[in-house]
């Protein structure tokens, strides 16, 4: 697919016309003269911005086809410690990783793709399915074997993936975990005698900071698996007996169970934290466990991560909600992540 770069625009309202065509084409198999069209947010920022396009295009022989497509578009910024996450979308679309997909897990079908020096823009297939609060645990079940399955595809083809030069590094999760540092408010506070966090939560986040070194010590010495890193409801749909996973901009080499520790604890309901540990992670281990070695029975340092991933973001919920349901919600969030199985060597 050729680049067209001199066609991207930033404005949402201006959709280039010439991409938009091309870009069609390639969805329907027909080249196409023209386009009518309307545009529709779906989400977005002020970094991101994806538009639902919709309307009828025109072939040379005069037939009319109608279509959807999603445009979307990223701004360059830079991540802290992942430079390259703004383009990495673009990037993954021109590598191997497409051929690991399958049916029953993917990304979606990118039809076309541009960049310039601030910013790129994905023409894409658009997602039909359960997705986002619809999601049952029947349906997040599914999603966790068939991220199983594909990360053990992905690491029996690992010498060929590794030749991806965007993907992420290892050390992503714990470089997030270290933005927790004494020059924090949140840190000071839950080291502060005017902390109200019940003790026994207070102690198990600063333990989990104490002792965070030897932790991710050990996480490091298990085997590396290609990770989506933003594994939540909102970026999963489930249609069926397919996975479509979407926003793979934070993608890269991890820790077996990183993407599960997301889908259990990311904005999820907090009193159903317990009950998604007990059916998503067999189910993750059964699509995994085919190709890729874990430690014995079933334990996963599935909480252990997501203490790396959420005891902060619960801590500040707790702290500066003006609900006093959400601190309440934070504090029941907290107590169902005690309560999950500790790693046995930790």
């Amino acid at each position: 697919m050729t680049q067209q770069n001199h066609s991207l625009k930033t404005e949402q309202a201006n959709i280039p016309a010439q991409a938009l065509r091309h870009a069609v084409g390639i969805m329907l198999g027909v080249p196409i003269v023209h386009a009518d069209y309307q545009a529709k947010p779906l989400h977005g920022g002020t970094l991101g911005d994806v538009q639902l396009i919709t309307g009828e295009a025109a072939s040379a022989d005069g037939k009319a086809q109608p279509f959807r497509i999603v445009l979307k578009t990223q701004k360059h910024w830079q991540r802290p410690g992942d430079p390259l996450s703004w383009r990495r979308e673009y990037d993954l679309f021109q590598s191997v990783l497409s051929g690991v997909f399958t049916p029953s897990f993917r990304s979606p079908r990118i039809y076309h793709a541009g960049i310039g020096d601030t910013f790129n823009q994905l023409w894409m297939e658009y997602i039909e399915g359960a997705s986002g609060a619809q999601l049952t645990i029947d349906a997040m079940e599914r999603a966790a074997f068939a991220l199983g399955c594909f990360q053990g595809r992905c690491h029996q083809q690992a010498s060929a993936l590794r030749a991806i030069s965007c993907l992420g590094d290892m050390a992503y999760l714990q470089r997030d975990f270290a933005q927790w540092t004494p020059y924090t408010m949140e840190y000071r506070y839950l080291h502060s005698d005017d902390c109200t966090l019940p003790q026994h939560l207070r102690q198990m986040l600063i333990h989990i900071q104490k002792n965070a070194d030897a932790i991710f010590k050990e996480l490091r010495a298990l085997p590396q698996v290609l990770c989506h890193r933003d594994y939540w409801t909102e970026n999963i749909f489930v249609k069926g007996d397919t996975v479509v996973a979407i926003d793979w901009d934070t993608a890269g080499w991890g820790i077996p169970g990183e993407d599960i520790a997301s889908l259990i604890a990311d904005e999820t309901d907090a009193t159903q934290i317990g009950a998604y540990y007990r059916r998503l992670v067999p189910a993750y281990r059964r699509g995994l466990s085919g190709a890729v070695t874990l430690p014995p029975a079933e334990a996963l340092p599935i909480k252990e991560m997501i203490l790396f991933k959420f005891g902060y973001r619960l801590l500040q919920q707790f702290m500066f909600s003006p609900s006093s349901e959400a601190k309440a919600q934070a504090i029941v969030a907290l107590e169902q992540i005690r309560a999950l199985p500790d790693y046995p060597t930790l």
